[in-house]
């Protein structure tokens, strides 16, 4: 079991860590909930309906990560617009509809976060130090949507778009500063990977 995830008997999944990669795992989801920031309810405790009709932003982020995190619905970006006009209507669709769901996304990939970090923080070791995390089904959702997350920001970070740049990140030098960061970013997509086939019927 260690470093990838098993399926448990009657759904769910689990995962040996040790105590390095609990660290590393629970230090990204800390530094994504930051970069995602709080509620815009979130001066205003006493309103517990304030987050619920507040309307979100209608431009895209300005950080990379987070365009990719939450990126724009209408356009393809594999294709340039027609005309001017094309442009401008897709940017208004996209902002129309960025300004009434983009909350609602990034309260559920806070949420998905703090999933992960409350799991690791009760996690008990085993053994010969490993700890063994056990995820109910609904919580190995979670996680994926949490791994995928992760992935998708060292990603930005790195500047991957497509699978020939992950190829190109396999033969870094050891002395390159990206090696530390291509080196998570593989093996989230490990536990990906099996997480994903956990979850298969």
């Amino acid at each position: 079991m260690p470093g990838i995830f098993e399926p448990l008997p009657g759904g769910g999944a689990a995962v040996a860590l040790d105590d390095v990669e609990i660290s590393i795992i629970r230090s990204l989801a800390v530094q994504l909930l930051e970069l995602i920031g709080p509620g815009p309810a979130e001066d205003a405790p006493d309103d517990p309906l304030a987050e619920l009709f507040a309307e979100g932003p209608s431009e895209a982020p300005s950080d990379p990560v987070l365009r990719r995190l939450f990126p724009d619905a209408y356009g393809d970006p594999e294709r340039l617009p027609k005309s001017p006009e094309e442009a401008e209507e897709q940017q208004a669709h996209s902002a129309e509809f960025r300004r009434y769901t983009e909350n609602d996304l990034r309260a559920g990939k806070r949420g998905t976060a703090l999933a992960v970090i409350r799991s690791l923080d009760a996690l008990a070791p085993e053994g010969k130090g490993d700890a063994v995390l056990k995820l109910a089904p609904e919580e190995s959702r979670q996680w994926l949507g949490a791994l995928t997350d992760l992935r998708l920001a060292i990603g930005s970070r790195l500047d991957i778009t497509d699978e020939d740049d992950t190829d190109l990140l396999y033969r870094l030098p050891d002395e390159d500063p990206r090696k530390p960061m291509v080196m998570a970013y593989l093996w989230l997509g490990g536990l990906q990977e099996t997480l994903v086939a956990t979850l298969m019927p």
